[in-house]
């Protein structure tokens, strides 16, 4: 059946190109975890896991089990990684899928290795990745309460320590004084789990502002110290933006983000279609509270795409989408179904055009990055606030 005109489409080609572009920067220091949580930042975990696979990635990074096993059912083949941890109950579902948790609390360690001794798992059979806390105080363990969350991969237990991580929480900050002090911090707790015994493979640390201001080198070179690969993990770069930096670079912007703005390609356009074109006259109220007032006779057209889509309402009265290649100024308010525009001076729209509300028509072009700066958000939630009765489609 013929669906209501509002979608998303998604260019899985870019999404290729974009990862082999980011493996590029990363290679020959690190290995890449293409981030696809959040059903791949809203933009489909069906449709960009398999792109990030064609392209070469061995690695996908989810938030959650069940993001896990959907992942696991649309490609076997790379190792998955559940970032935000595991909850009460499903330590089971990481065994049966096959998956690598991170963890950092004791409960959580608890949850999988009595999944994994329920399995009958081998000594050191379960690949877990330990978080450090380096100076963010979200999710991981402090460096000074390692001592009884190492204790639990001793000789014997199914759990066995594959990788340990953090998160650099201002790696777009261009002075990069924060994230030295984190790398100093990560670093004295490499020694200390050298010192407990264990010897994990992997260090995974970096999202895609550290990998294109060109850390991926220091972070390589800090895993060896302690025996281990580098992996980075990029998720918006993955689908085509480069991260704004702040403040600004003093010796200019590194090779990598000036190589960027020219190389990534967005991965998601966000369209609707025009459902009616109606004149109105000067005076005419327009929207929930007559929050637009027609200064002189207009034409408008309404389109089928609000707040219940994720187009954020605090856009009405102030924002354009895009019409015939131009700009349409939202009127009025944003409806939960439905928003109007001002097409007055746009000849010809008519029911059935397309509506470009991110992407690019003509010569123009909205960014999540324009979305963000006028409701003062970020292009991640921009993202992620698109509704899941939005159509994603391959394109």
């Amino acid at each position: 059946m013929p669906t209501r005109p509002c979608w998303v489409e998604i260019r899985t080609r870019p999404l290729e190109e974009n990862y082999r572009f980011l493996l590029g920067l990363a290679a020959p220091h690190a290995e890449l975890l293409a981030i696809v949580k959040a059903d791949a930042y809203g933009h489909s975990l069906a449709l960009c896991a398999p792109a990030a696979v064609r392209a070469g990635a061995r690695w996908l990074g989810v938030t959650s089990v069940e993001e896990g096993v959907a992942a696991c059912a649309l490609c076997p083949e790379p190792k998955v990684l559940v970032i935000g941890g595991v909850f009460p109950g499903q330590g089971a579902e990481v065994v049966r899928h096959g998956l690598t948790a991170v963890a950092w609390e004791s409960w959580q360690l608890d949850e999988l290795e009595r999944a994994a001794h329920a399995a009958g798992a081998l000594a050191g059979s379960l690949p877990i990745h330990i978080e450090i806390d380096t100076g963010m105080s979200r999710q991981g363990v402090s460096p000074d309460g390692l001592a009884p969350v190492l204790a639990r991969f001793a000789p014997g237990s199914p759990l066995r320590l594959e990788g340990v991580m953090t998160h650099l929480f201002a790696a777009d900050e261009a002075d990069g004084t924060v994230t030295q002090a984190q790398l100093a911090k990560l670093d004295e707790s490499l020694g200390r789990i050298e010192a407990a015994g264990l010897y994990p493979d992997w260090l995974n640390v970096g999202n895609s502002a550290a990998l294109l201001a060109g850390e991926a080198g220091r972070i390589a070179a800090l895993a060896g110290r302690h025996g281990m690969r580098a992996m980075l993990r990029p998720g918006l770069a993955l689908y085509g933006l480069v991260p704004r930096f702040d403040p600004p670079f003093a010796a200019g912007e590194p090779v990598g983000v000036a190589e960027a703005r020219l190389r990534l390609k967005p991965v998601l356009s966000w369209k609707a279609a025009v459902v009616g074109v109606r004149a109105v006259p000067a005076g005419a109220v327009v929207g929930y509270n007559g929050a637009f007032v027609a200064t002189e006779p207009m034409r408008l057209a309404l389109v089928a795409a609000g707040y219940g889509d994720g187009l954020d309402r605090r856009l009405g009265n102030r924002f354009s989408l895009l019409v015939r290649g131009e700009r349409a100024p939202i009127a009025g308010r944003i409806s939960m179904d439905q928003t109007v525009l001002d097409v007055t001076e746009i000849p010809g729209v008519e029911a059935g055009d397309e509506v470009v509300i991110l992407g690019s028509q003509g010569g123009e072009t909205i960014t999540a990055f324009d979305h963000a700066e006028a409701t003062g958000t970020i292009p991640w939630e921009v993202f992620t606030r698109i509704g899941a009765r939005v159509r994603r489609v391959a394109v």
